[in-house]
């Protein structure tokens, strides 16, 4: 039985941007790339349809990223505040 071969998201890409820049022919890079034209027309319909939310991912991923940031840095000064306050309190630890 034959092994599947598996595709980076790079190879992908780099395979369908090749198709719709138009240098060569769907038929051309399946050839050369020894794939299957379905196969080909199924990656460029998924980065088609996906296009537009590439460029909106990341703002909310970035934002979400930072907010997750900002509450554990929250939670740190917090802990360091209480740990300072009893410090202060009981001069012989530390």
């Amino acid at each position: 039985m034959a092994k599947r071969r598996k595709f980076t998201p790079e190879f992908k890409a780099e395979v369908v941007l090749e198709v719709l820049s138009g240098a060569t022919s769907q038929a051309e890079v399946c050839r050369h790339h020894n794939l299957n034209e379905n196969q080909l027309s199924q990656w460029k319909r998924q980065l088609l349809e996906n296009a537009s939310t590439l460029f909106e991912s990341t703002d909310k991923q970035s934002s979400e990223v930072s907010e997750q940031r900002i509450a554990h840095l929250e939670q740190l000064v917090g802990r360091l505040t209480v740990a300072l306050d009893i410090q202060k309190q009981v001069p012989w630890i530390g």
